[in-house]
Order: C-alpha cells, then sequence, then structure tokens
C-alpha cells in the first residue's frame, strides 16, 4: 500500500484501523514497560568484551612509554608515542599530525570550536567572535550534540540535507563560495549519524577542493564510526588529510576519533589529527589548559591492541553482538511497516544507527505515545538544529544498548505508535 492508496482510503476505512491500533497500544499501557532506546550506547555484553583491558597493567608493569617517559607523571602533551603512532596507522596519518587526548572526542570538538572563537585558526584574521556573525553547515539529519555546541557559542547553523552519497554538494558549494561568515561543517563522513550512509569518494574530493570564501573554512570531519561495521562489506571512505593536501588545502580539515564505543564509554582515548600547522597552533593553545592527558589510560590501550590488526578482530566481536539487533530492527520495521506507506528507513552497513522517516508531521506525536506507554526514544527533531526538525518526520533508533527481547517489545510498540500518529495525521489533512 502506497502513501497515495492511503490518501485514497476512506475516512471510515482508516478510523478502523486507528481503531484496531488503540486496542493494541492499551494493551502495552498495561505491561508497565520501562524500556529505553534514546542513546545510542554499548550494552554491557559490548563493555565486557574490553574488561581484560583492565588486567595490561598492574602495580607491577613497566609503566614507561617507548620512549622512557613515566605515565605516571607529567608530561607529553600529545600523547605517548605508540598511541600517536596506533592513532596514526588508524586514520592513515602521520604520528606528527596526531595529538592524543583524553576520554572523549566531543570535548575536543568543543575545545576546537572555543579556540576559534576565542583565537582563531592560523589563517584567520581575527579570532571568529571578532568577526562578527559566525555559521556553520550542519548537514542533515546529523549529530545533536554538535547542534549543542553550535548553540553554546551562538554559531547559527545551516542546514544541508545529506543523502547516501554525504551532503548534498552543490548546496554546500553555494553556500562557502559566497558567504565568509561559514567557517566550519560538521561531518560524520562514516556510517553517519544517525542515517549511516558513508560520504564518496566525490564528495570528499568536493570538500576539501570547493572554493570557500573565509580562509580559515575547516572541515569538523567526526569518524566516530570509522571501526564500526555491521558486516564483512565495509564502506570506504578516502583520506581527507591526504587529498586535502592533494588539492592544495592542507588545514581544511579536523579529524576526531576515539575508542569511546571501541572499549568503555566512560573511559576511552581520544585523538585530533590535521596538518602540522594546525597540531601546533592547537599544542600551543593546549599547553596553557594542560600539562598532559591520562597517560596510563593511553599506555593501557595500546598494550591491549597493540595495533590495527587486534583492534579490527575486537570490533567484529562487536558486529557479532549488535548484528542481530540491526537486523531485528529493519526486519520488524518491513514486516509492521513496509508497504504502507508511511515510514522508510535507513539500512546502515556500520554505526550505531537506524534513521526513520515517518509521515509528515508525525514524529513528535510517535515519540509522545511511546513515551506514554514506557518506550522513550530520541527526541522527535534531536538531529536537527535547534531540534526542529522542519517536517517533524524524522525519528532516530538506537538499537545497541536493550536486550534483544527488550529490542523486539520497543519495535512493536514504536511500529504500532508510527502508524498511529500516521493514520492521525492524514485523517487531519482530509
Amino acid at each position: 500500500m502506497t502513501l497515495t492508496q492511503l490518501h485514497d482510503q476512506s475516512e471510515e476505512a482508516l478510523k478502523d484501523r486507528l481503531a484496531e491500533l488503540k486496542a493494541d497500544y492499551e494493551q502495552y499501557r498495561t505491561k508497565n514497560l520501562k524500556l529505553d532506546m534514546s542513546r545510542g550506547k554499548p550494552s554491557p555484553e559490548q563493555l565486557e568484551l574490553s574488561m581484560p583491558m583492565l588486567d595490561v597493567l598492574s602495580s607491577k608493569s613497566a609503566m614507561n612509554a617507548e620512549n622512557g617517559v613515566d605515565t605516571r607523571n607529567y608530561g607529553q602533551l600529545d600523547g605517548i608515542p605508540e598511541a600517536k603512532r596506533f592513532f596514526a596507522d588508524l586514520l592513515g596519518v602521520e604520528t606528527e599530525e596526531v595529538i592524543v587526548g583524553g576520554n572523549s572526542s566531543l570535548n575536543l570538538m568543543h575545545d576546537t570550536i572555543m579556540r576559534g572563537m576565542v583565537f582563531g585558526f592560523p589563517e584567520s584574521s581575527a579570532p571568529w567572535s571578532k568577526q562578527g556573525k559566525i555559521k556553520f553547515i550542519c548537514p542533515v539529519p546529523g549529530y545533536d550534540r554538535h547542534f549543542a555546541i553550535c548553540e553554546l557559542f551562538g554559531i547559527e547553523m545551516i542546514q544541508v540535507a545529506i543523502n547516501e552519497e554525504g551532503p548534498d554538494m552543490d548546496e554546500v558549494e553555494r553556500l562557502v563560495r559566497d558567504d565568509d561568515s561559514i567557517k566550519g561543517m560538521w561531518c560524520v563522513p562514516k556510517y553517519s549519524n544517525p542515517s549511516g550512509s558513508t560520504y564518496s569518494d566525490e564528495t570528499v574530493e568536493r570538500l576539501v577542493s570547493m572554493e570557500a570564501k573565509a580562509n580559515d573554512f575547516r572541515l569538523f570531519w567526526d569518524d566516530a564510526y570509522t571501526v564500526h561495521h555491521l558486516t564483512d562489506e565495509h564502506d570506504s571512505l578516502k583520506n581527507v588529510l591526504a587529498a586535502a593536501k592533494e588539492a592544495g588545502q592542507p588545514n581544511r580539515p579536523i579529524i576526531f576519533a576515539s575508542t569511546s564505543k571501541v572499549t568503555f564509554p566512560g573511559s576511552g582515548v581520544s585523538v585530533i589529527a590535521a596538518a602540522r600547522d594546525n597540531i601546533a597552533h592547537f599544542l600551543k593553545l593546549m599547553s596553557s589548559q594542560t600539562i598532559g592527558f591520562d597517560k596510563i589510560n593511553q599506555l593501557q590501550h595500546v598494550r591491549f591492541f597493540t595495533e590495527v590488526e587486534p583492534l579490527e578482530a575486537h570490533m567484529k566481536k562487536h558486529a557479532e553482538l549488535i548484528k542481530p539487533k540491526f537486523e531485528l530492527v529493519l526486519s520488524t520495521l518491513e514486516e509492521k511497516l513496509g508497504g504502507k506507506g508511511i515510514a522508510s528507513w535507513s539500512k546502515p552497513n556500520g554505526g550505531y544507527f537506524i534513521s526513520l522517516d515517518v509521515v509528515d508531521g508525525a514524529a513528535r506525536k510517535t515519540v509522545a505515545l511511546a513515551k506514554e506507554v514506557g518506550v522513550t526514544l530520541t527526541g522527535a527533531g534531536a538531529a536537527f538544529p535547534y531540534g526542529i526538525d522542519p517536517r517533524d518526520r524524522n525519528i532516530r533508533i538506537a538499537p545497541t544498548f536493550p536486550a534483544i527481547d527488550e529490542l523486539r517489545e520497543a519495535l512493536n510498540v514504536l511500529c504500532t505508535c508510527v502508524e498511529i500518529a500516521s493514520i492521525e495525521q492524514l485523517l487531519a489533512n482530509k
């Protein structure tokens, strides 16, 4: 049944179906459910995969990095050498282009924006905050915490639609060519949050080579899911820093990544990678902020993984745990909503989310209905700047944390709520 066919249904037929769905909905109310699919958190089983890492170091362990630095003490602002090398290999950059940080890549992104506002970048004529209104391009649907950073600093956000190839590059190129107040762009280039799409080679090439009126324009390249594959058919992402160097714009991309969903989200290791001019600029400013990040945690991680290949084997174990959950989401959506013309959804090869689009005007109602019977979803509109989805249709599904039986129950509730909200919206439009 297509959306057009639903519109063609009589008001009486739609009301009859709505009555059936509301009866099912009331049954869910009696179950006193407390299910949460609101955030992309690893499950307890995933966290268990990294527990052996806690045994790598002990009171009897040698605590010196390979360059002799005592990781228990001050120093080594840019990270211990073996951690720099590990992340350089992972991201395809040089060790001199890496700073290993604390437990949060979001923290690094926040501070990089703040430094831009307060100090600017090497090419800046003045700090961003002294240049008038500052704007960022935000592909949507996107990551709510990126948008929260912009909102905190008063940066105006410009929405650009994202598709399977990445952001709408014709629109991006038009915007940055004509407006020097556009200083940056948020990118989740691989298994994007929440659509799961990966930027094509052409998209990456156009991003690094496009004409930007602001000479200090930056790509905030949040490569959060670079190793988070669900299948053996991995999406391929072009190396953005190598492409930027080739295009004569080496300073444009700033790459962020972490082990937050690889080991422990609360105590992972983050990294920032960029061309050497950027790195030197960051280190100069960071030297007044900290003497160094947690080197013991860095040492623990690199002794656990040793190199990228064992990390990849570790991530296959993650995939074995979460792939059945993604498969359950996709099969349930197809079974309960497929062919009805009221919903469409992404089918990612990796990452942590599935993006669900429902009938225009029905997303907030869907989320509210689910919450009323004990199923918490990410807020409708969260994947858009200021929390406002202009079409009120997008819902981010985060299936990794719940147990499989809880996920099944939550999905049944979600699909019922989608259909109720959609039919009510169709009836309101008749």
